[in-house]
């Protein structure tokens, strides 16, 4: 296969040889050392060929902040030489702009595999006698995209060169059967998925769109955010639309999938937008919505959480609120004051003289970002350049360069002093002492599973919303930190801005009705009930909970006891005294009447037990308690009758006894009450048969419980609480020798 290649290339030398001097010339930096690591950076995009096999290759849409990036990887190989982190040992470099195309990227790389450079053409054949030859690069950075990653690593494999990429996160790249020197500085897009889901369900997004893109990096992510959400109870993704790799507007078609994407995010019912895809079609994409105002909540990928550009288009404050799955950035120390080093020596720096001729996008940041002027030409004089450096890919790119210091530090045995072994290693020992590092960089620990990949976390941004810039983290343990009130803001909402209902009044219950996610309260179904206000789902309804009869009783029971015991205190007579005594015993009264209620009902239970009857009644449908036996429910309702009515004669007997509290008087009232409700409510519920039987009984049972429950306890809790002079014993026993000395009747003192 490698002489297959190599034939190919020495036959065709056109396809290597790049064109002199041009505006817009793909970038090639070149620096000699012991060690060469190569840098593969999209400069620029869409490069532009006369004819397909064409020697003459020019690139558009220079990328200034990638040109930074690239600037880092050499700022940060030259720190290591100066520090002599690998004593006599230089490390050097081979820096291409790939123009972010896979074809160009893979020459590229072909030309770093073989073992020698050629000025003219770049590639000589092997002079070691040798059908495959060690490549003169040992250790590739780059590319950013995962589509370019991709075809970049099928040639570095052949030379087993690591290649460690800064930005590429497709899961693809993981499969080491497929890409096994392959290694990164950055999250796999597995990790990328979990966070947004994450990010999703902690902000009680119910349903979402997806847009992806047909390519590595937009297919692999949008297929795996759609995994994580089917795993999830709660989340409905309403929509996922595939656009190009390349959404290019100047074809009718694309135009029209723009179109189609437009019209499926305006008719659905997805309250956040997830944009997985390029930052070149995020850019077409947000252009669009500004223009047709389609307001939404945006969920950004790495690839553009973090985009100048994006921020600043024209009207992006007017469609929404944004969140985005950032890479984590530290700041590089010393790489800023390097950037502005390159204005200051202009006039002997090619680097600089590049970036001159293919024109920074200054003249569109925003006066107080730079602090400067915003013309092209006076931007490129000061030092507002290090206002467009991304740290997180930057950091990324500077972790690469540690990476390969640490395996070479291993690999050639340094000690500081001194390094044990000369560099005549092999690219495949180099790549094996990659694969075991454990580092740690600017509180940054680096360590690579099976796979290649890093657990680094991620940065959760936000803008266009009330809390802006880094608002939390995602730990690779899959925990998710964010501010609590913009949680708890997020979490209270009831209805969204698609007419989705998120809570329903009773009886209702959340349900699909039509459209694919979003959810209407709809009535709940036969034999189903929700009883509480913001229930989502409703219940089956429970058999068999027909016990009215039993608890009203105890209730009756302990106030009658109550009562008699005043009857007796009051009544008091020596020739009674003993019969007094033994029926002054309110725990054994309450057991009795209890008893007598429990074995009724005890009886109909086992015998004749009531069952749930579901009649239809219009559009709905009536729930209604058939109690079987209608002697034993009357037996039961007329011995609860029975106990009212004996408690009411009682009470109404106690009125004028001297009772300090007034109970009697009170349960008067409350018996009063009862007994009117019960004989009003009987011949109703016996002999109706009307669809509000059921809620007619409700309230009677309502009254009769809060009428016993008001005029019982209400006066207690009164006297314990403002009236405490009289909760005493003291007071209770003079209040008693004063009524009876008022009938002339001796009391004695104990």
């Amino acid at each position: 296969m490698w002489c297959f290649l190599l034939c190919c290339v020495l036959w065709f030398p056109g396809l290597l040889c790049t064109l002199p001097a041009a505006t817009h010339q793909p970038l090639h930096e070149y620096s000699d050392g012991d060690v060469i690591i190569g840098g593969l950076f999209p400069i620029h995009l869409q490069p532009n060929r006369t004819l397909p096999s064409s020697r003459h290759v020019s690139c558009n849409e220079y990328q200034f902040q990638v040109f930074l990036a690239a600037q880092m990887m050499i700022f940060a190989i030259k720190r290591v030489n100066q520090r002599r982190a690998l004593p006599n040992v230089t490390l050097g470099y081979d820096v291409y702009d790939t123009c972010g195309d896979a074809s160009l990227a893979m020459r590229m790389a072909l030309n770093m595999s073989i073992d020698q450079l050629d000025p003219q053409c770049g590639l000589l054949p092997g002079r070691k006698p040798s059908s495959a030859p060690d490549p003169r690069v040992k250790a590739v950075i780059g590319e950013g995209s995962s589509e370019v990653s991709i075809a970049v690593a099928r040639i570095l494999t052949l030379s087993s060169i690591a290649q460690i990429s800064y930005a590429a996160t497709s899961e693809l790249l993981s499969k080491k059967d497929k890409f096994p020197t392959f290694l990164r500085t950055v999250n796999s897009d597995v990790l990328q998925t979990k966070a947004m889901a994450e990010l999703v369900k902690t902000f009680n997004w119910w349903t979402v769109g997806i847009v992806g893109s047909d390519d590595e990096y937009g297919k692999y992510g949008s297929d795996g955010l759609e995994d994580q959400f089917n795993a999830m109870d709660n989340v409905c993704v309403d929509f996922k639309f595939i656009l190009p790799a390349h959404l290019d507007l100047s074809g009718s078609k694309a135009q029209k999938q723009l179109t189609e994407l437009m019209d499926t995010i305006g008719n659905s019912t997805a309250e956040a937008i997830i944009l997985f895809t390029r930052e070149s079609n995020v850019k077409l994409v947000l252009e669009a919505a500004i223009q047709m105002n389609l307001n939404r909540t945006w969920i950004a990928s790495d690839t553009w959480s973090n985009s100048s550009d994006i921020k600043e288009l024209p009207g992006i404050e007017a469609i929404g609120p944004f969140f985005g799955i950032a890479f984590k950035s530290h700041i590089v120390e010393g790489f800023a004051d390097y950037v502005s080093s390159m204005v200051e020596e202009k006039s002997s720096n090619p680097l600089w003289e590049y970036h001159k001729l293919n024109h920074p996008p200054c003249q569109s940041a925003p006066q107080e970002k730079l602090n400067c002027s915003l013309t092209a030409s006076q931007c490129m004089e000061t030092r507002c350049l290090v206002h467009y450096i991304f740290w997180d890919l930057s950091l990324n790119i500077y972790l690469a360069v540690e990476v390969i210091v640490n395996a070479l530090s291993s690999l050639m045995k340094c000690d500081g002093e001194k390094c044990q072994r000369n560099t005549s290693f092999t690219a495949y020992e180099l790549l094996n002492e990659i694969k075991n590092v454990n580092l740690t960089v600017n509180d940054t620990h680096i360590v690579f599973d099976d796979n290649g990949d890093p657990m680094l976390g991620y940065d959760i941004v936000a803008w266009n919303s009330p809390s802006s810039g880094t608002i939390g983290e995602y730990l690779p343990g899959g925990k998710i930190n964010l501010p609590p009130s913009l949680v708890a803001t997020m979490a209270n909402v009831t209805f969204t801005a698609f007419n989705c209902s998120r809570t329903c009044p009773v009886g209702q219950e959340l349900k699909k009705n039509g459209m694919k996610c979003c959810k209407h309260c709809i009535v709940c179904s036969d034999g189903y009930v929700s009883s509480e206000i913001g229930t989502q789902n409703c219940t089956k309804c429970k058999e068999g909970m027909p016990l009215f009869g039993i608890a009203f009783t105890l209730c009756v029971s302990c106030v009658l006891a109550n009562l008699l015991q005043i009857f007796v205190c009051f009544t008091f007579s020596q020739n009674m005294g003993g019969w007094f005594r033994k029926v002054n015993q309110p725990p054994a009264v309450v057991a009795i009447l209890f008893g007598v209620q429990l074995v009724l009902c005890s009886i109909w239970l086992a015998y004749f037990p009531p069952s749930l009857q579901r009649e239809p009644h219009k559009k709905a449908f009536k729930l209604k308690c058939d109690p079987t036996s209608k002697a034993l429910f009357g037996a039961v309702l007329s011995y609860v009758a029975l106990l009212a009515v004996v408690s009411f004669l009682f009470a109404f007997k106690g009125k004028k006894l001297p009772d300090l509290y007034k109970n009697a008087s009170f349960v008067t009232i409350g018996m009063l009450l009862v007994l009117v409700v019960w004989i009003i409510f009987i011949p109703v519920y016996l002999f109706g048969d009307g669809v509000y039987t059921e809620a007619i009984k409700a309230a009677a049972v309502l009254v009769s419980s809060h009428s016993m429950l008001c005029c019982h306890l209400v006066p207690k809790c009164y006297i314990m609480v403002f009236r405490k002079e009289l909760n005493d014993e003291k007071a209770i026993t003079d209040y008693i020798r004063n009524h009876f000395e008022q009938k002339g009747i001796n009391v004695l003192k104990s």
